[in-house]
């Protein structure tokens, strides 16, 4: 059963972590087009797709950690410091992104969305200050994944 988890929580992570980071980091640079001259809704419509797609992957990846506890539950490493880290890390991921990366790009959205073609003026430093917090959500995220594939100390046999 706990190599079951073990493959549930692998796949959770690869199909709802992995269109997250992606979309999140193309994200910005789709802003900035979509703010200069651009045919409206191709390039509003690219922006609208990349959010939802965070959004909708960002509530499939609870899965995750759900998936990990489980895992973790049944290899009887709850209490090991590379898993506690795990957690920590995961933790700070999902604040970066509920907290910070998703409601920028909302305002991002509601910026060029709420304006003619053309006409909307996104300050680079938006833009940046976004691109800048999804790294840190990727870099957490790279993190965690390293060290669970690492398991400092860890004699689980899995």
């Amino acid at each position: 059963m706990t190599k079951l988890l073990l493959i549930l929580h692998v796949l959770a992570a690869i199909v709802a972590v992995g269109p997250v980071t992606v979309a999140a980091s193309m994200f910005p640079a789709a802003a900035r087009r979509a703010a200069g001259p651009f045919d409206e809704h191709e390039t509003l419509a690219t922006v609208r797709v990349l959010h939802r797609v965070c959004r909708v992957y960002a509530a499939l990846g609870l899965a995750v950690p759900v998936l990990g506890f489980a895992t973790a539950s049944g290899l009887h490493v709850l209490g090991s410091p590379w898993l506690i880290v795990s957690i920590a890390l995961t933790g700070a991921a999902a604040l970066v992104l509920a907290l910070l990366v998703l409601p920028a790009q909302e305002r991002l959205l509601a910026q060029l969305a709420g304006s003619p073609a053309g006409t909307v003026t996104v300050e680079r430093a938006q833009t940046a200050r976004l691109a800048m917090l999804t790294g840190t959500f990727n870099l957490l995220w790279a993190t965690v994944t390293v060290l669970m594939i690492l398991r400092p100390g860890s004699t689980t046999g899995v």
